[in-house]
């Protein structure tokens, strides 16, 4: 297993790292679309991703529940990209997506350092809840990485489900559970436990 390169949580006196742009005057949009796994949705706000449902949980109603201040619109062509890229990720040819910009602003700021750890696994691999633990400086606080995991805004571009429990795979707060997990490592080649 590779190592991961250390994210600490911001310091009171520095503020925290942001993934992707953040623009609080436009609209935030959603969009949903077919993958090999079933349908998913991406939702947007000016050129960053916000949120995103997994395959197998995306249809129209679920988008407009999930995100209900948000509008239904067609994508614009850096999403268009994004949205391909990941059709060929679930097709088995694996893209690690860490170049996709998020906006992790609603999170706070260990909640960031966690999701953005995870970003840093490559696709194929997996790591434990206590190697993000201590990846972001707080070694012996797997169950609150779990916790931040549990609530991803962005699945599958931030990868939650290639944390795993040591000796298993441990949670998967999405609707398929532990079936969407092992569906999304196996799409990537990893092979869970």
């Amino acid at each position: 297993m590779a190592s991961l390169t250390t994210v600490r949580p911001a310091s009171p006196r520095r503020p925290a790292r942001r993934a992707g742009p953040t623009t609080t005057t436009a609209p935030v949009a959603w969009h949903v679309f077919d993958t090999p796994l079933g349908a998913m949705a991406l939702a947007w706000r000016g050129e960053a991703l916000v949120g995103g449902l997994l395959p197998g949980e995306a249809d129209p109603q679920a988008a407009a529940a999930r995100w209900p201040e948000a509008r239904p619109a067609a994508p614009p062509a850096w999403l268009r990209r994004v949205v391909a890229r990941i059709a060929r990720h679930l097709e088995g040819a694996p893209d690690d997506l860490r170049d996709v910009p998020v906006d992790l602003s609603a999170h706070g700021p260990f909640a960031r350092a966690v999701l953005e750890a995870a970003r840093a696994i490559p696709p194929g691999e997996v790591r434990t809840y206590g190697d993000l633990a201590a990846a972001v400086g707080r070694p012996g606080a797997a169950r609150a990485v779990g916790t931040a995991l549990g609530r991803n805004s962005v699945p599958l571009v931030v990868p939650c489900h290639r944390v795993v429990a040591r000796g298993g795979l441990g949670g998967f707060s999405s609707p398929g559970g532990l079936v969407t997990k092992r569906r999304l490592l196996e799409a990537e080649g990893a092979r869970p436990g």
